[in-house]
C-alpha cells in the first residue's frame, strides 16, 4: 500500500523548494534534484499522450523559441485562439506565451495602489505558475482529459515513450513510483501526485529556455549593440510621447531581495484598453467577456463592478513573434495594435465600440497624436525585444522567481 501522508509530505517538500530558485542563467539551481526536477517538467511539457486524443501537449499552444501557438502566428488573421485536443473546440482567448510568465509575481491585491497584480492566465484565475499548469489538462476545450487520475495514469502507462525516464526521475525528485502514479489510494493522495506534476513543469518553465534575455533591446542595454535611428526614435516615444512606459515598464526594478530585475516590460497589472469584441467565427457567438471582474471571486470582493473589463497587462518580450494581439486576438499585427493604441479615441478612425464599456482606460491611449512614421518607429522598437538576437548574455544575476 502507498503511505498517503508520506506522499503529501514530499509533495509540500517538493513545491517548497521549487519556489525559491532562479533562473539558470543566475547559476542558483543547486544540485541535482533542481535539475532533474526540470528535466521532469520538460518531459511533462511535451507529451502529447496527456491530452485526451494524445494529439496535444503544453507546447502545442505554447511552442518553442517563443512559446506560443505556431498555427495562431501563421494565420493570426482567422486563428485568433487556440485549437483543443477535439479538434472541433476551441478556447475563448488567444494562448499568451509562456515565456518570461514565471516573473508574475502571485496573484495579490495592491493596497496602495489599489490595483490587483501577477497571477497567471489573462484573468490572473491561476494564483501561480504551478496552479497554471494544472488548468490545462483538464480543460474540456484544451487538453480534456476527464481527471487528475486519468492524466497520472497516462504518465504511468507503459506504452508512454516517456515511461523509463517519468519511472526514474519521480522518484529521484519526489521519492514516487510508477505504480503510485497508476494507482493512487485516495484523492489525498491523486491530488498530491497532480501538484507534483504541476511542480515540475513549473520548475521547467523557470529555466533559461523560457527566459532567455537574448534580444537586441538586452544587447543594447549591455553595451553591445545599437539601435538603428528608427528603433532609437522608437524607443523615446515609447518612454516618452507615447507614455507606454506607464504600464510596460522598460526600465531595470528592484527585486523583493533587492537584487536588479531586468526590464520585464509590464507591471503585472490589469487594465481594459477597449479592445473591441472579435467577429471571428470561432468567437463571435462567445458571451461578452468580462476579464477579471468576470472571475466569481472577484465579484464578491467587488460589487461595483471596478475590474470588469480588465486583462492582465502582458510583457512585450517576444511581442513582434507573437501575434495575434489582445485577449480576444483582434489584431492580426503589430501595427494595428500599435495604430489602435494611437487612435482608438480618433472619431475618424471608426474603430468599434469596446466589448466592455466600463472602466476602459482613456487616460493613457485613445489619442496619443503619432504620427504614422512615429507608430512605424515604436514598431521598430518592439522588434527589437525578440528573443534570439545572439545567446543570453547573463548580465542579470536575476532575482528568485516568485
Amino acid at each position: 500500500m502507498h503511505c498517503i501522508k508520506h506522499i503529501a509530505a514530499i509533495a509540500a517538500v517538493g513545491l517548497t523548494m521549487s519556489g525559491g530558485w532562479g533562473s539558470a542563467h543566475a547559476g542558483s539551481m543547486i544540485g541535482a534534484g533542481a535539475l532533474d526536477k526540470a528535466t521532469l517538467g520538460e518531459l511533462l511539457y511535451f507529451d502529447q499522450n496527456l491530452s485526451i486524443n494524445r494529439n496535444q501537449a503544453c507546447a502545442s499552444c505554447h511552442t518553442p523559441p517563443h512559446f506560443v501557438d505556431p498555427a495562431n502566428v501563421a494565420n493570426p488573421a482567422n486563428s485568433p485562439v487556440s485549437l483543443g485536443s477535439d479538434r472541433t473546440l476551441n478556447g475563448g482567448r488567444n494562448a499568451p506565451s509562456a515565456a518570461y510568465a514565471a516573473f508574475s509575481p502571485l496573484f495579490h491585491w495592491n493596497a496602495t495602489d489599489g490595483l490587483y497584480i501577477g497571477g497567471q492566465f489573462w484573468d490572473g484565475r491561476a494564483g501561480t505558475l504551478a496552479e497554471q499548469a494544472k488548468g490545462p489538462f483538464l480543460n474540456p476545450v484544451e487538453m480534456a482529459m476527464p481527471s487528475k487520475g486519468a492524466v497520472l495514469k497516462r504518465i504511468a502507462e507503459r506504452a508512454n515513450s516517456n515511461f523509463d525516464r517519468y519511472r526514474k526521475l519521480f522518484y529521484s525528485v519526489y521519492g514516487v513510483k510508477t505504480d503510485q502514479l497508476r494507482d493512487p489510494e485516495s484523492d489525498v493522495e491523486t491530488n498530491a501526485l497532480y501538484d507534483m506534476v504541476a511542480d515540475a513543469i513549473s520548475a521547467f518553465e523557470k529555466t533559461g529556455k523560457f527566459n532567455q534575455f537574448s534580444s537586441k533591446f538586452d544587447y543594447v542595454l549591455a553595451g553591445k549593440a545599437a539601435f538603428t535611428p528608427s528603433e532609437a526614435n522608437g524607443q523615446a516615444i515609447f518612454n516618452g510621447k507615447a507614455g507606454c512606459i506607464a504600464c510596460h515598464t522598460s526600465t531595470s526594478g528592484t527585486a523583493p531581495d533587492g537584487s536588479v530585475m531586468p526590464p520585464m516590460f509590464t507591471d503585472f497589472t490589469y487594465d481594459n484598453i477597449g479592445i473591441p469584441k472579435s467577429m471571428n467565427p470561432l468567437i463571435a457567438g462567445n458571451a461578452i467577456d468580462q476579464g477579471l471582474g468576470g472571475r466569481a471571486d472577484i465579484v464578491a470582493r467587488d460589487p461595483s463592478g471596478s475590474q470588469i473589463g480588465k486583462f492582465k497587462v502582458m510583457s512585450l518580450r517576444n511581442i513582434a513573434v507573437t501575434a495575434p494581439y489582445g485577449h480576444n486576438g483582434f489584431f492580426a499585427t503589430l501595427e494595428d495594435i500599435v495604430h489602435f493604441y494611437n487612435t482608438r479615441d480618433v472619431a475618424s478612425e471608426r474603430w468599434p465600440a469596446p466589448e466592455v464599456t466600463q472602466n476602459v482606460n482613456t487616460e493613457e491611449l485613445g489619442n496619443l497624436g503619432l504620427s504614422a512614421q512615429e507608430e512605424a518607429d515604436v514598431v521598430a522598437f518592439l522588434r527589437t525585444l525578440t528573443d534570439g538576437y545572439g545567446a543570453p548574455l547573463n548580465q542579470f544575476a536575476f532575482p528568485p522567481f516568485p
